[in-house]
């Protein structure tokens, strides 16, 4: 898990699928500042490799166990179950993360079709990008440290209301393994930022993440963030990348994010799967 210079991957986040990027990690580790208490976390080794991570956040259980050491997802759970003893317990996989299904039946969690779902989709970035296209007055560039605050500005319009700060962008642009060259903005005329895109490259895998994309409300249905997601996933096959995740959601009540990506070339691999436990 990445926390502070840590630099521990994911066990199978390179999978496509996967419910985890180590991007997903350093992002929801950073974006929000002084909830660290909440957030009890747990890894187990195999040799010098981590094999396993659990981290609860108020009933719910962000879990990873590589697929050659399933067993370690039962200790996981049982961990969480001794960390978050409430009434109920809630986990969420991935449709691809079968090895983890035996020991979520065996703790007595079940499936469950309730709230949301997030789709699992991946694209080659071998196969090339269509070239961005900004609207007249718009400029596509990276971010930098003078930048931060209309960043999260743009952010905080986007997915009002939101947590995130100017302390908390900060840390998460100190986070390992962000790369000031991944993170993109949309510049309108007046200089704000209109819209913007992060990504973070997996080198071990050679696999991007999108996290998080989005365009403020003034800016919306101008093409923005197509073209602001297209010049980051440009930036990220320079870097390295072979192939590009993004995980939004899937269900009727907010389908405009999957089908941009679906217009970038992106395609379904996988789906999130919601399980419970009552005590």
């Amino acid at each position: 898990m990445t926390c502070g210079r840590c630099r521990i991957s994911p066990p199978g986040c390179g999978r496509p699928g996967a419910t985890w990027h180590v991007g997903d990690l350093a992002w929801e580790r950073f974006q929000h500042t002084g909830r660290e208490h909440e957030w009890p976390t747990m890894l187990w080794a195999a040799g010098d490799a981590t094999a396993a991570w659990g981290w609860a956040d108020s009933g719910h259980l962000g879990l990873a166990a590589d697929p050659r050491h399933p067993a370690l997802a039962g200790e996981v759970l049982d961990w969480f179950a001794a960390t978050a003893p409430g009434p109920a317990r809630t986990v969420t996989v991935s449709s691809t993360e079968t090895h983890l299904f035996p020991a979520l039946d065996r703790h007595g969690y079940r499936r469950t079709a309730e709230g949301p779902f997030f789709l699992h989709m991946v694209m080659d970035l071998d196969d090339g990008l269509s070239e961005p296209s900004p609207p007249a007055g718009y400029r596509l560039r990276a971010v930098g440290d003078a930048d931060v605050p209309q960043r999260v500005a743009a952010h905080r319009a986007a997915f009002h209301p939101s947590r995130v700060t100017e302390e908390s962008y900060r840390a998460v642009r100190r986070a390992w393994p962000y790369r000031p060259d991944l993170d993109w903005i949309a510049e309108a005329p007046d200089g704000s930022a209109a819209a913007f895109c992060l990504v973070w490259l997996d080198e071990a895998n050679l696999a991007a993440r999108i996290e998080p994309a989005g365009t403020a409300p003034g800016h919306r249905r101008r093409g923005l963030a197509r073209a602001v997601c297209l010049a980051a996933l440009d930036a990220a096959r320079r870097a390295g990348a072979r192939r590009a995740v993004v995980s939004p959601r899937g269900d009727d009540a907010y389908p405009v994010p999957a089908r941009l990506y679906r217009s970038l070339g992106f395609r379904e691999c996988a789906r999130s799967l919601g399980y419970r436990r009552s005590a």
